[in-house]
């Protein structure tokens, strides 16, 4: 089978300087061997990039291609199952990396790809490829699956067109009287002979997609199979943006990320009790959290712990004389199962919980009141110079969100006596 002209000269380059660093002695300057290997590792890279645009097609002799004279009228085999051009995401992770190679053309497969959704991606030096549209369901589908925060957020989904989403909320900060809904009043007909006029207030809660990217290096050996590239990279990126995310909700700066509940406005933080102990939790903790949760939220709240608080959890209990009643272990102590409840509500532990004693260990969160606005794809990018003298390649994927939660400040209950705030979101003091 006879070869392109390009390729019979790429070949012709490599044996050249193999042969030159065949002649290397023990004297030659390292900078030479380097800058050889270099050499030697380029135009193979190059060499296999040649072959994927030479693939399909006949060569004469002189390395001229020839072409079919027959038109092919036979049916074309095409996944019914698939929504694009691409069958597997491996197909396509393989595709991206070959079409980011130095003077490759890019695979038609990916252009149809950005045309079917519409995006202006699509030079990889101007952010990469967008991922299919079935695989990019299926990565967002194990993002907000496996993620703890994640999927229990009030999800809000930007047009493709756009970067970001302006929501009037209400400025509210009191229930009482004249306050409610930042203004409005209302009044028995009894109460007053004039009814003073009042209107709502809102404030503007404006979402604008930040970018959070993954990084992936894959060995020349992993891309050579489709299905291992796919059952790999997959779950990588899927785990890594769901973890990012899950922590950009609990603890996110709001500057170039998500704005997080342990840096929102509206989270209330409950004191230590006086003289308590470092780094321990007790009952009186909890029952005062409890009471700072906003009622409207305790249906939906839940508790996110870090996992080194159950020991004290299982042994924390409520003294009745010389006694006491445990709290969070069942009855018939360690054989029975742990009600993982307080209050009724679950106990979940999470990785991005802070480290005990310091605030974060332990919050008391309803999730529904935090909006999570994202862009509904993945654009995914691949560079081989990143690492490639270890004949490894560089994947990007790039996940556009952003999240706040609904309210930006605690609420001042309507009938309060103590002048204590509530809130959708309560965390205790650091110990």
């Amino acid at each position: 089978m006879f070869k392109s002209k390009a390729m019979n000269s790429l070949i012709a380059s490599l044996a050249k300087a193999k042969a030159e660093a065949g002649a290397f002695t023990a004297e030659t300057a390292l900078t030479d061997i380097t800058a050889k290997t270099a050499e030697i590792k380029q135009i193979q890279a190059r060499i296999e990039a040649q072959e994927i645009v030479d693939a399909g097609k006949k060569f004469d002799a002189d390395g001229d291609e020839i072409k079919d004279t027959v038109p092919v009228n036979g049916p074309i085999v095409v996944d019914p199952n698939r929504k694009g051009p691409f069958n597997t995401f491996g197909e396509q992770l393989i595709a991206i990396a070959k079409s980011s190679r130095p003077g490759v053309p890019v695979d038609e497969r990916l252009l149809k790809v950005q045309n079917a959704t519409g995006a202006s991606e699509g030079v990889p030096s101007e952010g990469g490829f967008l991922v299919q549209k079935d695989f990019a369901a299926e990565l967002l589908k194990n993002i907000y699956t496996t993620g703890v925060l994640v999927p229990k957020c009030r999800k809000i989904p930007i047009s493709a067109n756009s970067n970001g989403i302006k929501i009037n909320g209400i400025d509210e900060s009191s229930r009482a009287n004249g306050s409610r809904w930042g203004g409005v009043q209302g009044y028995w007909a009894d109460e007053a002979a004039t009814v003073t006029a009042s209107k709502p207030k809102f404030r503007q809660i404006e979402l604008t997609l930040n970018k959070l990217m993954a990084l992936y290096y894959a060995t020349d050996e992993l891309l050579q199979d489709a299905s291992a590239v796919e059952g790999v990279m997959s779950q990588a990126f899927s785990e890594e943006i769901r973890f990012k995310v899950d922590d950009g909700i609990l603890r996110g700066t709001g500057s170039g990320q998500m704005l997080g509940i342990l840096n929102a406005g509206c989270l209330v933080t409950q004191a230590a009790e006086t003289a308590q102990v470092a780094d321990t939790l007790l009952f009186e903790n909890i029952v005062k959290m409890w009471s700072r949760l906003i009622a409207s939220s305790r249906a939906n709240a839940e508790w996110y712990i870090n996992q080194e608080l159950e020991p004290q959890l299982y042994g924390m209990h409520l003294a009745i004389g010389t006694a006491g009643v445990p709290v969070y272990m069942p009855a018939n102590g360690l054989s029975g199962s742990p009600y993982a409840t307080l209050f009724g509500r679950p106990v979940i532990p999470i990785e991005q919980a802070s480290a005990i004693g310091d605030v974060g260990d332990i919050v008391l969160a309803d999730m529904s009141q935090y909006l999570l606005a994202d862009k509904g794809g993945v654009n995914m990018a691949s560079s081989i110079h990143i690492n490639f003298l270890y004949d490894e390649t560089a994947f990007r994927a790039t996940y556009r969100v952003d999240g706040q939660p609904v309210r930006d400040k605690a609420i001042t209950p309507y009938k309060a006596t103590s002048g204590q705030t509530l809130s959708s979101f309560v965390t205790l003091a650091a110990r």
